[in-house]
């Protein structure tokens, strides 16, 4: 017998708590409904969370008034039975003719477009239409009661294995909210053989389509850099061409970017410093404006957790924060290369944006309340991103796995 994991609060992320709560506060289900979508645990779990981090005022129940109980009990007029009889009647009518019209429309699905319609064995199960059995019911499709029965089966044996699967997703989603399907697949490889289970890429995508845990894309903009300015620029050390530099292992590339983060007031900011070769984040920072001083605080980060000693060329776009002589004193200090891009080109500067994508499309879903509440959400979703998310452009492995593999070579 399979045993439970018992869960506390610290096994969901802030950033998973707050979509929850926003999902709840929208309409798109009730708190029960997403204690079962996505395996939280405690009967009130996710009202703690209402209340804690919602917008809406979740201490008064919400209850019917007096005068709308006493309206729906209000009973109806009897009929006479020659009016019974007369709507008993249009009722038949109406009856016989919405099964004319769908046996057309079936008639022509078939003999115009050459679609068939399945006989899903649930139409007929016993007990879903009162007082017909299914000897009657696979006679008026026109199938067999052998046939019935063993299609029947099949659609119990894949019920089992799609819930199977979804419990197996839960837990990862509780971290990951929004990580893509392929991902999925390729973390729940292990699970999947000791479960005994085949389920491949394209029936987990039916699978999680099923259940409404599909990631919708999203898309937003919002100009972070500012690169008309008096500083001075620095070539695409990047750029192909004959001084192209190509990174063959950790701690020889960092790019940096600035992105923004928006919140429950104004908008906060986010700076990265990211390690080309092995996709680790080594480097960030959340702050409440675009001083150089605070920018530079990733790139301290980074600095900090720098093993070794070789020459780093450090990666940026032209803002007036990467170009300040503030910025370019650390890199002197420390023998860092300075790299730029051309102009404001996205992608000369692609993996930093992408980076960006990734933390403000799978892990950063809700808006945080303020400064203090985004630094913990941000710290959790890079601890996440650099140990447990699987990278594509890794063979599947997580990146501080290949930057630690690398540096230790």
């Amino acid at each position: 017998m399979e045993q439970r994991i018992r869960r506390s609060q610290k096994d969901y992320s802030l950033a998973f708590k707050l979509s929850v709560v926003e999902q709840v506060e929208k309409g798109e289900m009730t708190y029960k409904e997403a204690q079962k979508r996505y395996g939280i645990q405690g009967r009130s779990m996710v009202l703690v969370w209402c209340r804690k981090h919602g917008l809406q005022d979740w201490i008064q129940p919400r209850g019917r008034s007096k005068r709308s109980a006493m309206m729906t009990n209000k009973p109806s007029k009897a009929l006479t039975p020659e009016q019974r009889i007369k709507e008993l009647e249009q009722q038949l009518k109406e009856e016989k003719q919405k099964s004319a019209l769908f046996e057309t429309v079936m008639n022509i699905m078939r003999d115009e477009h050459g679609v068939m319609v399945k006989k899903s064995s649930g139409a007929i199960r016993s007990g879903q239409v009162e007082g017909l059995s299914i000897q009657r019911a696979c006679r008026f499709i026109g199938i067999s009661r052998q046939a019935y029965y063993k299609r029947y089966q099949r659609e119990r044996d894949s019920e089992d294995q799609a819930k199977a699967v979804v419990a197996l997703v839960q837990p990862i989603r509780l971290r990951q909210p929004r990580i893509g399907t392929r991902k999925l697949h390729h973390m729940l490889g292990t699970s999947l053989e000791q479960a005994e289970m085949k389920v491949g890429r394209d029936r987990l995508f039916s699978i999680l389509r099923q259940a409404r845990l599909l990631v919708q894309p999203q898309r937003a903009y919002h100009k972070t850099t500012d690169s008309h300015h008096r500083f001075r620029r620095h070539p695409n050390l990047l750029k192909e061409g004959p001084e192209q530099v190509v990174p063959t292992g950790p701690e020889q590339v960092w790019v940096a970017d600035i992105t923004y983060l928006p919140t429950r007031g104004k908008f906060v900011y986010l700076s990265l410093v990211t390690d080309a070769w092995s996709r680790k984040i080594v480097g960030y920072h959340v702050h409440g404006s675009l001083q150089t001083e605070e920018v530079s605080q990733a790139l301290k980060m980074a600095l900090r957790g720098r093993r070794g000693s070789a020459p780093v060329t450090h990666h940026s776009d032209r803002g007036i924060q990467y170009c300040a002589t503030y910025y370019q004193e650390i890199h002197r200090r420390h023998g860092l290369i300075c790299s730029m891009t051309d102009g404001y080109d996205c992608y000369q500067n692609a993996l930093a944006e992408r980076i960006n994508g990734i933390l403000k499309g799978e892990f950063l879903l809700t808006r945080p309340a303020d400064l203090q509440q985004a630094a913990k959400m941000v710290a959790q979703s890079v601890q996440i991103y650099n140990q447990e998310r699987p990278h594509t452009a890794l063979k599947y492995k997580t990146p501080d796995a290949v930057h630690r593999a690398s540096v230790s070579q």
